[in-house]
């Protein structure tokens, strides 16, 4: 039996795109959800086998409904990653001309990203956002919007023409997707791999430096770190971290031992292959010594370690 995958939906976004790229696309059926929090629940209550959501961007940064989503339970875990160069076009109903578009619509961070076209070309224009691209295009044909920022394929699939072409403002930009599934065997490390974790720790002074330094003694370069609040408690924030390296290996193990001890909540969220960053080298193994009174607290972040190796929840 084909797996099913979830993506953000509906047909031609820049998500599908991504996601096509992927070996796992090969022979399964992909079904388009409305918005990424769709697809994580699709692959939670199990009537997908993964989904394909976009994280962040080069431009507009990360995808907030995505990374409050991946520390909702119940857990899920990366497993590939793909990235895309996003080439916005502008698409309208046939015989519409420039001076006829009076709204323009599209995913936030299509926006973003043609901010300056739009603000150059169609200034007097309302702006409305949309759950993806392709949904923009979709809201064209129906006649709900004049004209939509979106991927040049949608035009063939909602019988529109393009106004403009290549309308992004900055033309390197490049949005990295997450294939996401449910716990399960995590992928073989291949020395070129990211690891992505969201941790919670006391508010004090110097605690997120502590954080930090589990990984800098360990060798092991931050690549992002993003905060977003938890919803429930006032002043109080999910630490999103991406770092270089495999759960497998001895450094990473070591460093999520240590943030399991240090912090209140560790939320791990996968260890997998890095897209288009070059190889990675594994970083030399250090250790910092334990204090008085920790053995039991190393012992139970080892055992937590070793479940989630064996494929286990976050």
């Amino acid at each position: 039996m084909s797996s099913r995958i979830a993506f953000l939906g509906p047909r031609a976004t820049f998500t599908e795109q991504a996601l096509r790229s992927l070996p796992e696309a090969d022979g399964a059926e992909l079904v388009p959800c409305n918005g990424s929090p769709a697809v994580l629940a699709a692959v939670r209550d199990g009537s997908v086998d993964a989904g394909c959501v976009p994280i962040e961007n080069t431009v507009e940064g990360a995808v907030p409904a995505v990374l409050d989503g991946l520390v909702a339970d119940p857990p899920l875990v990366i497993v590939r990653e793909a990235l895309v160069a996003p080439r916005f076009a502008v698409l309208v109903r046939p015989g519409t001309k420039l001076d006829d578009v009076r709204s323009i619509a599209s995913h936030p961070h299509g926006i973003a990203q043609t901010r300056g076209w739009i603000a150059d070309h169609l200034p007097d224009a309302q702006v409305v956002m949309s759950t993806s691209t392709a949904e923009a295009s979709a809201q064209v044909a129906r006649g709900e919007v004049d004209a939509a920022v979106s991927a040049p394929l949608a035009a063939e699939l909602h019988g529109l023409d393009t106004l403009a072409d290549d309308v992004a403002d900055n033309s390197g930009a490049v949005t990295r997707c997450a294939l996401v599934r449910r716990p399960g065997p995590l992928p073989a490390p291949t020395g070129h791999d990211r690891t992505s974790i969201a941790a919670t720790t006391e508010n004090r002074p110097g605690a997120l430096l502590g954080v930090l330094t589990e990984l800098a003694v360990r060798g092991i370069d931050l690549t992002r770190i993003e905060s977003r609040p938890i919803k429930d408690r006032h002043a109080e924030y999910w630490f999103h971290l991406d770092c270089t390296g495999h759960i497998a290996e001895p450094a990473m193990g070591e460093a999520l031992a240590a943030l399991h001890r240090r912090c209140d909540r560790v939320r791990f969220l996968g260890s997998y292959p890095r897209a288009g960053n070059g190889v990675g080298q594994a970083p030399a193994r250090t250790v910092l010594p334990l204090g008085d009174g920790d053995e039991q607290a190393f012992a139970e972040s080892w055992a937590w370690v070793e479940a989630l190796r064996a494929g286990g929840g976050a």
